[in-house]
């Protein structure tokens, strides 16, 4: 599984620890990421994402996953993110027609 968020795609970063001697030593920074669930409304089933703090910050601030993801441009969205995207902008289609009809 990688260490990358699904929405603002956050990932690992490399640095140095610097000791008190001034040695410097390679370590990775890892990004705070949680599993998470979210309630997608236009597809009536909970998702699950890793996201960073800040990813799961971003989504709540605009409204939900659904509102999120369509009020986003893709050049913006991780892969994963695009795909969820286009599940929800489907399953939205097929209630906005099954409604109308």
């Amino acid at each position: 599984m990688a260490r990358r968020c699904g929405i603002t795609g956050k990932g690992v970063l490399t640095g140095n620890n610097v000791s008190h001697a001034n040695n410097k030593t390679r370590r990775r920074f890892l990004p705070n990421l949680q599993e998470t669930s979210f309630f997608s409304d236009v597809l009536a089933a909970p998702v699950r994402l890793r996201l960073s703090t800040n990813g799961i910050r971003t989504i709540e601030h605009n409204g939900g996953l659904d509102a999120f993801l369509l009020g986003t441009p893709d050049r913006k969205l991780p892969v994963e993110a695009k795909a969820l995207k286009r599940r929800i902008a489907k399953a939205q289609a097929k209630k906005a027609g099954a409604a109308a009809a």
